[in-house]
């Protein structure tokens, strides 16, 4: 193996079982929702309602500028103005508050005829204006994969749900397979793709049976099952694991588009129903949170509030870590008052473990194991020293931040975290056109 082919994943103890074999809880809507107005980076967004004003389920709220995105209601209710408050970034950005008024009151937002006779150009604009998201934590516009698509081949549904503790595709996939493939078929023909593929991890043998048994009523669509390493669920790593395939930039180039499983779900539901995407299972999750399972709550539901209504942190442990998403990728939020946005799919509660840094024993692990085939090691050394100019030319900005480098690191170095110190220095520089 050469130095930079890499193994690429690992094998991860994925402690699903805390929440896969648990019914979803319907958490009790708060009294108030925050919505927060910010989607990626972006809080460019025009506001449709005023301070005062009442909304139904499904009233368009707000409305994404640079990327057309809509926001709608997730309750009926009274607006009361925008507030700062902490958000999945990690940082305080503007949200909207809606007051409840538990009328649950609702509106259809768009309506569509005759849904399986709809031009591909029709399911673009129709995707366009649910404003529906990568569902699987990304957050990126859907439509967007779709708007210009030439020569796309296969539809690659990502349902692999790689990091530990996550459960909530396989909860929802469980609760909604039809939708799962009728999506699936919508998005075939938003590309004019003549098949599609939907991946999933091995060790869920009863869903994949299933599944695999109710695609046969589906042109073109198959199942195929994935090994349980991570991390699989990263696009690259999962069209390499399934065709044998690289590609420079993005899956296009290659005839694959790829969307969460969730996504497909929601589209389907969206389409057929005329209702926005409101309201998201959510997987609560670690051992330091009392009872974990799934939940199924508005978005704009803050953290905490869900928290005291599953029954509370556990008083195991001194401290926690409240991670909004997975422990690879998701990101430590300072407390948890954070709320769920369309595109969450889980909140991490970790105890908080301090561990002592050894020196790098330069055995080039964290290069074996990249996905990404970079040189984590080499890219924390040009952040300590600022070398811009190197860091470039080692590749930073290609980092999906998976966090193998640190979780595969015997020294127990915080890789992952320079990683994305040296790749927020260059996304600022470009940003002030350096």
């Amino acid at each position: 193996m050469g130095l930079l082919s890499g193994i690429g994943k690992s094998k991860i103890i994925g402690k699903k079982e805390l929440t896969k074999y648990k019914d979803v809880k319907v958490i009790e809507e708060p009294s108030v929702v925050y919505i927060p107005i910010i989607i990626g980076m972006s809080t460019d967004f025009e506001i449709h309602v005023n301070d005062g004003e009442h909304v139904n389920i499904g009233t368009k709220i707000a409305t994404r500028k640079d990327i057309y995105v809509p926001l709608y209601s997730p309750i009926s209710g009274t607006v009361k103005g925008i507030i700062k408050k902490m958000h999945t970034s990690g940082r305080l950005q503007n949200h909207l508050v809606i007051e409840n008024d538990y009328r649950n009151t609702e509106i259809k937002p768009f309506i569509y005829n005759n849904i399986d006779k709809l031009t591909r150009e029709e399911l673009v604009l129709a995707m366009k204006e649910i404003g529906i998201l990568g569902l699987g934590g990304s957050g990126f516009p859907t439509f967007v994969k779709y708007e210009n698509a030439k020569n796309i081949n296969t539809i690659l549904i990502n349902a692999v749900e790689c990091e530990p503790y996550l459960t909530s595709d396989y909860k929802i996939i469980e609760k909604k397979m039809k939708e799962l493939l009728d999506g699936t078929s919508l998005l075939m023909k938003s590309a004019n793709a003549k098949k599609a593929v939907i991946a999933l991890k091995k060790g869920n043998e009863e869903l994949i049976e299933l599944l695999s048994e109710e695609a046969k009523h589906y042109l073109g669509i198959d199942v195929k099952v994935v090994s349980d390493a991570y991390p699989l669920g990263w696009e690259r790593v999962l069209i390499r694991e399934l065709f044998k395939i690289e590609y420079e930039r993005f899956p296009s180039e290659i005839g694959i588009i790829v969307n969460n499983a969730t996504t497909a779900i929601y589209f389907s539901e969206a389409l057929r129903t005329g209702k926005a995407v409101t309201h998201r299972i959510v997987t609560i999750s670690g051992e330091g949170v009392e009872n974990p399972q799934n939940v199924y709550v508005p978005i704009g539901t803050p953290v905490n509030y869900i928290i005291q209504e599953m029954g509370g942190y556990t008083k195991k442990y001194e401290e926690i870590v409240v991670i909004a998403g997975g422990p690879m990728m998701g990101k430590s939020i300072p407390n948890d008052e954070f709320v769920i946005s369309s595109y969450s799919n889980s909140v991490t509660i970790l105890p908080k473990i301090d561990v002592e840094e050894l020196p790098c024993l330069r055995c080039g692990l964290c290069t074996e194991y990249c996905p990404a085939k970079l040189q984590p090691v080499q890219i924390m050394n040009t952040e300590k020293g600022k070398d811009i100019d190197q860091m470039k030319k080692i590749g930073t900005e290609k980092c999906i931040t998976c966090g193998l480098c640190t979780f595969i690191c015997p020294s127990k170095i915080e890789v992952t975290d320079w990683v994305v110190k040296a790749k927020t220095r260059l996304l600022n520089i470009k940003k002030q056109g350096g």
